[in-house]
């Protein structure tokens, strides 16, 4: 395992905000927390995961800082007659309060030209997803499955009375818009998120003077740096027209001629 690549895809996710404060969208509550010094992150990651489950990993290590939280509970499958549910991403106390925790770590670009406001403008970079359906699954399925009788009686074998229970979201996100346009306010959004911006394929020959690299999916999480084996336009532009007619919208990292990175999506859409 690359030890100093996990460090930093850590210290990525540690910085990244949350995607707004209180309950400002849908209701949904943030956990707030305040932002101690970073905690080396040194535990073993077993078997291949996927992107949001080592944030779910990454959440319960920065816990272990905070001295007024506990972990009870994660990843907890709620089952019916061998059927799943769905599952509760982790119960902790905080202040001696229990909460139901529901963890997401999203990628999300805007498109003025999906939906109507400014909370539907947001889209997966493959247009798969959306801000707006995931509040909506948090709001009307996720959250929800708490006050099924199977996850009640989960709540009972710990010995937690369920009417006690409080629910917060943990939301972090990385925000991208559209180039040339980085200084779009949001009223609703926190907008500490933006991380970069994202071109179309029309918009590539603006950045032949650049060097790219493209990081793997689970380097996403990185803040961008220069120690890594960049190349030129040149070499990388017949693999990205290739990403883009797969319909497949890569993240990369853009050098330019003075020396600057920015992190960049390339859309297919």
């Amino acid at each position: 395992m690359d030890y100093k690549k996990l460090k930093l895809r850590y210290i990525g996710y540690y910085e990244t905000p949350i995607l707004w404060k209180g309950d400002t969208i849908y209701g949904l509550r943030q956990l707030e927390l305040q932002k101690l010094p970073l905690q080396p992150f040194n535990e073993d990651i077993k078997g291949p995961l996927r992107l949001g489950k080592l944030a779910e990993q990454f959440v319960s290590h920065s816990f272990k800082a905070h001295q007024n939280i506990q972990v009870i509970a994660s990843g907890i499958q709620i089952q019916k007659n061998q059927r799943t549910l769905g599952e509760l991403d982790a119960i902790i106390t905080l202040d001696d309060t229990p909460i139901h925790l529901e963890i997401i770590y999203k990628f999300y670009l805007y498109d003025e030209q999906t939906g109507t406001n400014e909370i539907e403008h947001w889209i997966g970079p493959n247009k798969k997803d959306s801000l707006i359906q995931k509040l909506e699954k948090l709001k009307n399925k996720q959250l929800p499955l708490l006050h099924q009788p199977e996850s009640q009686n989960f709540l009972k074998q710990l010995s937690i009375e369920p009417e006690l229970m409080e629910q917060r979201v943990l939301f972090k996100a990385q925000l991208f818009v559209p180039w040339n346009k980085e200084h779009i306010e949001f009223s609703k959004i926190n907008q500490d998120c933006i991380q970069g911006f994202y071109i179309k394929e029309k918009e590539l020959p603006h950045f032949k003077d650049c060097k790219c690299y493209m990081p793997p999916k689970l380097d996403w999480f990185i803040i961008p740096h220069p120690e890594v084996n960049w190349q030129t336009y040149a070499v990388i532009e017949s693999l990205l027209l290739d990403l883009l007619n797969q319909q497949t919208s890569p993240l990369v990292w853009v050098k330019h001629p003075n020396g600057m990175i920015s992190k960049c999506f390339i859309v297919w859409w």
